[in-house]
């Protein structure tokens, strides 16, 4: 089974590009920057450090990314691990490891991802206090509307 779930913060803005053809689909690419934690000898087991992830995903998900996805924001990837290769210019062979995306949702609120915007990412965002009442559901950004959702 080929399964990845991943919860991270995108390190910039999704980079988006239209195939060619008759049936031109969307191809959203970002990077994630996942936190890592570790222990070095002797430390109390809260060192941080991140990995950071490539993802690329297709149609109606590269539109959302478009649409609703920027630098900063943390958000749950769902998807497959695919590996490939190509040769470069200078003729050496290239390998490569991408997360193609199946599904991807906002892991906080739009005034969290606000508020941690301009934070670094190797620090661990840590849960803002709502105002709302916690009932299980998440709040659907201002702006967003139905038909834009990837599960409608």
């Amino acid at each position: 089974m080929n399964k990845v779930i991943l919860m991270g913060r995108l390190t910039r803005d999704p980079d988006i590009r239209y195939s060619q053809g008759e049936k031109a689909m969307a191809i959203a690419r970002y990077t994630l920057a996942v936190d890592r934690r570790f222990s070095r000898s002797g430390g109390d087991g809260n060192d941080q450090t991140a990995d950071f992830i490539s993802c690329v995903a297709f149609g109606r998900s590269a539109e959302f990314a478009e649409k609703y996805l920027h630098q900063g924001t943390r958000i749950v990837v769902t998807g497959r691990i695919q590996t490939g290769s190509y040769t470069n210019r200078d003729g050496q062979k290239v390998y490569t490891t991408d997360v193609v995306v199946e599904d991807q949702e906002f892991a906080e609120s739009k005034s969290a991802s606000a508020q941690n915007a301009g934070s670094s990412f190797r620090q661990e965002a840590r849960p803002q206090p709502s105002s709302a009442v916690d009932d299980g559901f998440m709040n659907i950004p201002d702006g967003v509307e139905d038909e834009g959702l990837p599960f409608n």
